[in-house]
């Protein structure tokens, strides 16, 4: 991702600000995205209670080392059950973290310091260490993902 790194225009407040999700273009739905690679570790639902548990163990499209998606454009089709985010859905999902933009912008949050929207800094999110670099492990089969819990404060 790269950043326009001239001056904004100082009486204009940023999009994510002024516009709901919904009303969002495109591209600036796309750059909400701090790359964290949260959403994209395996989770583990209770068939009982329904319960999210977090794993460390990443997708098979997760670069460890960018926290980017391999293959965004065709992940749908690649891994059927990637779960596309839209206004809607970011309303349900109680298992997005508690830093996505997503969720904060849905829940009538700000954006935090740290995110590269405010930053103008596509390294701010590993600066700040709230990104799954180093943390993750990569593709591992379904049966030993129980073996992988984590408990991570912002999840």
């Amino acid at each position: 991702m790269t950043f326009d790194k001239s001056l904004p225009d100082c009486n204009q407040a940023p999009f994510w600000r002024t516009k709901k999700l919904k009303a969002m273009s495109h591209q600036e739905w796309e750059s909400l995205c701090d790359g964290c690679g949260k959403c994209c570790l395996n989770k583990i639902e209770d068939n009982k209670t329904g319960k999210i548990f977090q794993t460390n163990g990443a997708c098979r499209l997760l670069d460890l080392k960018t926290c980017r998606c391999t293959d965004y454009r065709h992940r749908k089709k690649r891994v059927p059950n990637c779960v596309q985010l839209s206004p809607d859905l970011v309303k349900t999902l109680s298992w997005l973290p508690r830093t996505c933009a997503y969720r904060l912008l849905g829940e009538g949050k700000d954006l935090p310091d740290w995110h590269p929207l405010r930053a103008g800094d596509d390294t701010s999110v590993p600066k700040a260490k709230v990104s799954v670099k180093g943390e993750a492990v990569g593709e591992m089969e379904t049966k030993v993902l129980n073996q992988h819990l984590v408990d991570w404060e912002d999840f």
